[in-house]
């Protein structure tokens, strides 16, 4: 038996960032960060598309990607002179039907409060700026001319699990299959390997499976696993100012080297939780939704070839489709890292420095996550987030 002031369950990037900045933030304690899968091959953080923007709906979510933002701009600083994630600042534009306009450009207005360089256009400027797509139907966009676009989420939860091995920080491969608890605290942790580790504070990182790990602990929390299909295809035609493109509907596509990705066609109403062993791509979503949309949309892509594709699952919070941080009113010494219904990749960081501030120094200090806690939940009080992509 082990003895951990700290045990955190899920080690991709939202337990590895905790970890880092509980360190950066002086914790001297012990730390224990558990994963059942080493390689990452199922984990949320390496099978999502690994962007980032700004256009959210709540100042709280622009927040926490400014930070990571922030952290990507002085890369180098933070973790050395090797330290590349392969960032490419295309931007996100988001298109909006007539409809549509309204919630668009009350986002766009909750975007510039907070400093984000993100413009709402007409479909006639939108033209001129990207003269290869399509605006039929298209009112307007919120494009992201700078602080938004994508990056290589392994290199990126590398670098955080590179530098956690010198950080004192024990590696435990290994899966949770019972939370001890005394009343109102949290004793211990039971792993799959038959080791018991006794915690004085766990946290639940654990992505899509952050749900069943709550209820180990006897806490419900409302986040399940959400299968989500991405698919590759080449395109002869090459749009080097290409931003990551959303329409309407919600498909998406982007370009990715010298190939292009594309999603987004999930029904979320009346959607069910995935079997958390399903990573099969749905292939007649591309066929019948993704792909005629895209086309549409991007004329040169009504001749394109489908190569692979490849599925993960969402933490999909089913009451408002955002994150849930910090710790259970009554059970205090459990603390929630979950939720993130698809933006925790680029969220992570923020949510580490959040929660480490809050275990060593009792409270927020870089960015407040009060609106994130989990009192929300207990009382079905949404704060929802309009802009899930």
């Amino acid at each position: 038996m082990a003895k951990y002031d700290v045990v955190i369950i899920g080690g991709a990037i939202i337990g590895s960032s905790v970890a880092y900045y509980l360190r950066e933030e002086g914790f001297s304690g012990s730390i224990a960060l558990i994963d059942r899968d080493p390689q990452f091959s199922h984990a949320a953080t390496t099978l999502s598309c690994a962007s980032i923007r700004q256009q959210f709906s709540i100042p709280e979510n622009i927040r926490l990607s400014q930070f990571t933002l922030g952290l990507f701009r002085r890369l180098k600083e933070e973790f050395g002179p090797d330290a590349d994630i392969g960032f490419r600042e295309n931007g996100y534009l988001i298109l909006s039907t007539d409809e549509g306009l309204p919630v668009l450009r009350a986002n766009n207005e909750a975007q510039q409060a907070e400093g984000a360089d993100i413009v709402v256009e007409d479909a006639e400027a939108l033209s001129r700026r990207f003269p290869w797509l399509s605006l039929e139907g298209i009112a307007a966009g919120a494009f992201g001319r700078t602080g938004e676009g994508w990056f290589d989420a392994h290199a990126y939860l590398q670098l955080f699990r590179k530098a956690l091995r010198t950080k004192a920080v024990d590696f435990v491969t290994a899966s949770v299959t019972a939370i001890e608890r005394q009343a109102n605290r949290i004793a211990a942790v039971t792993l799959d390997n038959g080791g018991r580790l006794e915690a004085g504070i766990v946290v639940n990182a654990a992505g899509p499976n952050a749900g069943r790990v709550s209820a180990l602990a006897g806490l419900a929390l409302p986040v399940e696993p959400r299968k989500r299909s991405v698919f590759v295809f080449e395109a002869r035609d090459r749009f080097p100012d290409m931003p990551l493109v959303v329409d309407p509907s919600g498909v998406y596509v982007r370009p990715e080297g010298a190939v292009y990705i594309a999603g987004g066609a999930e029904d979320e109403d009346g959607e069910r939780a995935a079997d958390p062993a399903d990573f099969e791509p749905d292939w007649p979503l591309f066929e019948e939704t993704v792909w005629p949309l895209v086309a549409t949309r991007i004329p040169a892509f009504e001749a394109i070839k489908a190569t692979r594709a490849w599925a993960g699952h969402y933490d999909y919070n089913t009451l408002d489709q955002n994150a849930v941080i910090g710790p259970h009113p009554e059970v205090g010494n459990f603390i929630f890292a979950n939720g993130f219904s698809g933006h925790g990749l680029q969220q992570a960081p923020a949510v580490g420095r959040a929660l480490a501030e809050l275990i060593v120094h009792g409270g927020y200090r870089t960015i407040d996550c009060s609106a994130f806690g989990y009192e929300r939940i207990r009382e079905k009080r949404p704060y929802r987030e309009l802009n899930v992509i």
